[in-house]
């Protein structure tokens, strides 16, 4: 049997997007999962290697995380001693998350994983390609519209 999709969906541009989107969110959770992690556990990772500590409210509305969900994430990583959560002084109700050192290394070698990844599915692209792909997309990216 054959399985080529039809050419009225390959000839969007967003049905290949979507189909290259999902292949590459597959490779990275599957990269993922051999760690035992998430996506949610790279992203939050992510946000405060990149962006410092946050109250626990702000990372969760900065990532779209439900604040349950984020509270079992934060959980997983503090078991390794990636986060730390603490009080805010200024203010009991707020809880700080900041990254350690050991979620610093963590982050590092997962971003390294992905970036394989990424080499993988952008393999049939010489460098060239690559940027300009990324520099399309970015482009995209910021036209969205955030709601």
């Amino acid at each position: 049997m054959d399985f080529t999709p039809p050419p009225t969906l390959t000839s969007l541009t967003t049905y290949l997007l979507s189909k290259t989107g999902k292949a590459a969110r597959a490779a990275t959770a599957a990269r993922l999962a051999d760690e035992g992690l998430r996506m949610s556990h790279m992203a939050v990772l992510a946000a405060l290697g990149d962006f410092g500590a946050h109250a626990q409210r702000d990372l969760g509305g900065r990532l779209e995380i439900d604040p349950s969900d984020l509270v079992k994430v934060l959980d997983d990583l503090a078991a390794p001693g990636w986060v730390e959560r603490v009080r805010d002084t200024g203010d009991r109700r707020r809880v700080l998350v900041s990254l350690t050192e050991e979620g610093a290394a963590a982050l590092k070698r997962l971003a390294l994983g992905a970036a394989v990844v990424q080499d993988g599915i952008l393999a049939p692209l010489d460098a060239a390609e690559q940027a300009q792909l990324h520099a399309l997309l970015a482009k995209l990216y910021d036209g969205l519209d955030p709601t």
